[in-house]
């Protein structure tokens, strides 16, 4: 896929991370695939180093997006590029701190329906967030559905399952 106005190298770190491994670069639903690929990074994360280890990578994930939506921003002139998906990547990974079971497909599934209801529908106050066009407001409307996400998966475990 050639990216309009991008005039770095294709290896740079900006767009590697921004659209987490290029998978923002799908041409349909790159949120969703984001999201997806979201996924066995946490996986990872959690088996190895744990919840705790998972918040972590989270904190700085959150922080790299920043500077890297931003810079992704700046070089394309988008305000609200679909193709950035660390976001999701951050929000994803804030429901995936509520999972039970790490070995359960189910909960993972969960988790990504969870959060992406919230992203796609960016109820109050997500659409707070997504009006702003910075990266700030990228990063911060998927942080609000990711807590949202997190508080259904808690509920549906604690009340359901």
């Amino acid at each position: 896929m050639a990216l309009k106005n991008w005039n770095k190298s294709f290896f740079h770190p900006s767009l590697w991370l921004s659209t987490w491994f290029y998978t923002g670069l799908v041409p349909f639903a790159p949120g969703t695939f984001g999201s997806i690929a979201a996924l066995p990074f946490a996986w990872l994360i959690v088996e190895h180093a744990g919840k705790f280890g998972l918040a972590n990578a989270t904190l700085i994930i959150f922080v790299i997006g920043l500077w890297a939506s931003r810079v992704y921003m700046e070089e394309t002139g988008k305000t609200d590029p679909g193709e950035v998906v660390i976001d999701e990547v951050v929000g994803q990974w804030l429901v995936c701190l509520l999972i039970v079971d790490n070995n359960h497909i189910g909960q993972y599934i969960l988790a990504l329906l969870a959060f992406r209801v919230f992203d796609i529908m960016k109820p109050w106050p997500i659409s707070v967030f997504d009006k702003r066009h910075d990266a700030y407001g990228v990063m911060m409307d998927d942080v609000v559905a990711g807590i949202m996400g997190a508080a259904v998966l808690y509920a549906v475990n604690v009340y359901v399952l």
